[in-house]
């Protein structure tokens, strides 16, 4: 992803959560945020009722459709097609900041032309948005002060994610809303500490501090930290594992901290990839659905058995102290690792690193967390950039200049979904979190409080295609795509337009990623997990 990586890549926010409440405008898009975010959710509102004018583009109604000066409807699969056309009406109407695209970008000449031709009545025919309204919120948007842009998976979990993300910079680039306060480009990530774990290499192109394995610098600077050979070729991602296993290209895995067995878009062919796996290696703190089928369960500590740092959504590095121990013969991560790596090499050659030298280690690897240690972070927390130990982290990203001098504008073209509804399967699936749900269930399903809140699953529906199938609140259906099929409840609601259902996919009695799209993005090598085509049918017509 060109343009203003480091931090696009990182999937890092630009501008912090106690900013939310400063925007004088916010589009949230691709992100149901009061129930999967609820305490950003919580600045959102308090944001509108201090006056910011909030644009909400879902093809959903959610909780914060209420709270919406304006909400765009757009189709599943759509959003590059909005975007693109919220940009070609700010530059037709002159509302783009020229100083701060002259001073601070390129390309700028070769994005304009790529969205000459997508004026809002273009996008009406392809996001089903009314013209009128899309010109309504790329003045509402372009006119404030500070505008933010928030997004989670809604976006990404596309074969055109990349793009998507790369569109929403430009309109934030065009209009100047990057490098101020208040304002910038917000994925939200999901877990308490996925910010961290992206920063610190989870990723087969980078090493620690998105510092490109394929890079000679890098490779040599690594090598020489680490005293061993590395390969200058990426990896394999998550999703591109389940194909190399089938070709015999992989033959051991170890997981940590995921339950793909439940989790991955087209799960089935998932799980009969692990079959043919010489050797599978579960390391967590549950018995998951992917831990029960593994060889070997490497039993872990939880985030309060445990010392380290944990890095969230906003870049804040915040020190983690361990409070109990852990249960029976649970090990923390870094152990765990420590000791199966000493025993692959030779315990004479493998120093095992504890949670503050590998933190140490951590610092001279990657300038922008260089003036974090452990006695800074037993006061406070940081965010990086931290160049130097008398720097007081960064709150805002940008507000100097961009890391590769000047933003890079895309010119990005907007192209469809990988699968489409069809006479076979009329309708479209997208799925997503609940409140009181997450992800596949392994903590919060062992709630009480939760699980009562929310025990079991359910297929949205609009009233008009349950009529047509003459279905009731509650009726058990049958849902099946080209990958699987599932039964489940429906409940009959306006939250989804005609065409269009809706499935959490928490629940393992109905796994919902049994039918979603394994389709890769061709970039990121995200799955299309937010869009495919499906058929609902009534579970006494299936049986007869």
């Amino acid at each position: 992803m060109t343009g203003l990586v480091t931090v696009l890549g990182s999937g890092a926010m630009t501008n912090t959560i106690e900013g939310v409440v400063d925007n004088d405008v916010l589009l949230v898009i691709g992100s149901n945020t009061t129930e999967t975010h609820p305490v950003i959710g919580v600045r959102m509102r308090r944001a509108v009722k201090k006056g910011a004018k909030l644009i909400v583009a879902d093809p959903r109604k959610i909780g914060l459709t209420d709270d919406a000066a304006l909400w765009l409807r757009q189709r599943p699969g759509t959003d590059g097609a909005l975007i693109n056309a919220l940009c070609h009406v700010i530059l037709r109407e002159g509302l783009e900041d020229a100083a701060y695209i002259k001073e601070r970008t390129e390309n700028f000449k070769a994005f304009k032309e790529s969205v000459s031709e997508c004026t809002p009545q273009w996008a009406e025919q392809i996001t089903g948005v009314a013209a009128v309204d899309i010109e309504q919120a790329a003045k509402l948007y372009a006119g404030a002060e500070r505008a933010g842009i928030y997004y989670t998976m809604g976006i990404t979990q596309h074969t055109s994610g990349t793009d998507n993300v790369c569109a929403l910079a430009n309109l934030a680039l065009l209009t100047g809303n990057l490098g101020k306060h208040g304002a910038g480009l917000n994925p939200l990530r999901g877990q308490n500490n996925v910010q961290g774990a992206s920063d610190m290499g989870c990723n087969p192109v980078f090493y620690p501090g998105y510092q490109r394995v394929d890079d000679e610098g890098h490779q040599q600077k690594f090598e020489e930290l680490w005293g061993t050979p590395l390969s200058p070729e990426p990896g394999l991602t998550a999703t591109e594992m389940p194909a190399a296993i089938h070709e015999g290209k992989l033959k051991g895995l170890w997981i940590m901290g995921e339950n793909p067995v439940l989790s991955d878009p087209n799960s089935a062919h998932v799980s009969e990839a692990f079959k043919h796996l010489d050797i599978l290696v579960v390391q967590d703190i549950f018995l998951t659905e992917t831990a029960e089928i593994a060889d070997v369960v490497l039993p872990a500590a939880s985030f309060a058995e445990k010392d380290g740092t944990f890095t969230n959504t906003e870049r804040r590095v915040q020190r983690v102290r361990k409070a109990v121990p852990p249960p029976g013969s649970a090990l923390d991560d870094l152990t765990i690792i420590n000791q199966v790596s000493a025993r692959m090499i030779g315990n004479g050659r493998q120093k095992a690193n504890d949670a503050a030298a590998t933190f140490d280690e951590i610092t001279k690897t990657w300038v922008a967390m260089a003036g974090m240690d452990y006695d800074r972070l037993e006061s406070e927390s940081l965010q990086w950039p931290c160049p130097e130990r008398n720097h007081p982290g960064t709150p805002v990203l940008h507000e100097n200049g961009f890391p590769r001098g000047k933003a890079l504008f895309s010119a990005i073209t907007w192209n469809g979904p990988d699968e489409l509804p069809d006479e076979e399967y009329p309708l479209v699936l997208s799925t997503g979190r609940i409140l009181y749900q997450y992800h596949t269930g392994t903590m919060t399903r062992r709630s009480e409080v939760l699980e009562e809140s929310a025990p079991s699953p359910y297929v949205e529906m609009n009233p008009a295609d349950a009529e047509i199938l003459s279905l009731e609140e509650g009726e058990t259906v049958q849902a099946s795509t080209r990958r699987g099929q599932i039964t489940l409840p429906v409940r009959i609601t306006d939250r989804v337009y005609k065409g269009m259902v809706f499935m959490p996919f928490h629940y393992k009695e109905a796994a919902a990623n049994l039918l979603t799209n394994d389709a890769l993005d061709p970039v990121c090598k995200i799955p299309e997990a937010k869009v495919c085509a499906i058929k609902i049918e009534k579970v006494e017509d299936v049986s007869a």
